[in-house]
């Protein structure tokens, strides 16, 4: 019997559980389900299984690192998430999909994205993710980006969006972004440092702020390295060497793949690109500012500086 989770935008259909929210996935009528073209169609997407990285890591891979860490935390060693599908709640409702009773202050209703992944397996998160982006570039591709004529989907289960009339494909694509923990010595104390940053887009509403890591897009053109380079130089004036990749994490806000890195601090003085960011400095690991919550590849970044210092955050 087929399952779906259904979304809104980039929240998901949860119910309220002891330890908190877990994504429902619905039962489908008959005749929601059956080939791979009705199971395609617009506001409705099949996913792929999702898998946590000790699925895949071999024993011989540093299993002591913090990354392998948090995996065992947050996902059970045997957990994998089917394959399913994922429609919208419009989508839903349009083709009689029974949904129970939606309000906030019932059990079930729906929840922020970026309030699940600290409370969900990394599996489940990553798929949760795969659907939210799906969704939208389904939402974002009805029409051929070429000559403007209504697209349709690509037949035998290709995940492409074809103009019937020049024959242009357009496939799900993903935006790659560098995310940066620069790290140093303290000049006085000799205490290991963490360089955080107030971006605007956190808000100044929320108190006390949230500081989170440097990070930018990848521009054409450019490497991985590059981009650590020239964001850093760019947001906080200094220069940075020993620059190391670390993991990554898919990003669903629009469609972005995390790509974390570690560097150490080589010279300048920060000066902040004040369009960007409202403060930055380096901040001493036993006295950290508000930052941001496990789930995120910024705090998996933070965390393993921070273990290897011998401090739990």
């Amino acid at each position: 019997m087929a399952h779906a989770f259904i979304l809104s935008d980039d929240t998901v259909l949860c119910r309220q559980m002891p330890d908190g929210w877990w994504p429902l996935q619905i039962q489908l009528p008959q005749s929601s389900t059956g080939s791979d073209e009705q199971a395609y169609r617009l506001g409705h997407v099949t996913l792929h299984e999702s898998l946590s990285a000790n699925h895949w890591q071999s024993d011989d891979n540093n299993m002591d690192s913090l990354s392998s860490d948090l995996i065992n935390e947050n996902t059970a060693q045997t957990f994998t998430a089917p394959s399913t599908t994922a429609m919208t709640y419009d989508y839903a409702v349009a083709h009689n999909v029974t949904l129970p009773i939606i309000a906030e202050s019932s059990t079930d209703t729906f929840v922020p994205y970026r309030q699940l992944i600290n409370n969900i397996p990394v599996a489940l998160s990553d798929q949760i993710s795969q659907a939210i982006q799906l969704l939208r570039w389904q939402a974002d591709t009805q029409f051929c980006s070429r000559c403007a004529s209504p697209t349709v989907h690509a037949d035998q289960g290709e995940r492409a969006m074809v103009c019937p009339v020049c024959q242009l494909r357009q496939y799900p694509r993903v935006q790659p972004c560098v995310i940066t923990a620069i790290t140093r010595p303290n000049p006085v104390t000799d205490e290991m440092q963490i360089l955080l940053a107030h971006h605007h887009r956190h808000g100044q509403q929320k108190l006390p702020p949230m500081y989170g890591l440097i990070a930018g897009f990848v521009e054409v053109g450019e490497n991985l390295e590059h981009a650590v380079v020239r964001e850093v130089a760019e947001e906080v004036n200094i220069s940075v060497s020993d620059i190391r990749y670390v993991s990554s994490q898919p990003w669903p806000f629009p469609s972005n793949l995390m790509l974390g890195f570690r560097a150490s601090y080589a010279s300048g003085d920060i000066i902040i690109q004040e369009d960007e960011l409202a403060h930055a400095d380096f901040f001493d690991l036993s006295n950290l500012p508000k930052i941001p919550p496990k789930g995120s590849i910024a705090r998996e970044l933070i965390d393993q500086i921070a273990k290897e210092q011998g401090i739990l955050l």
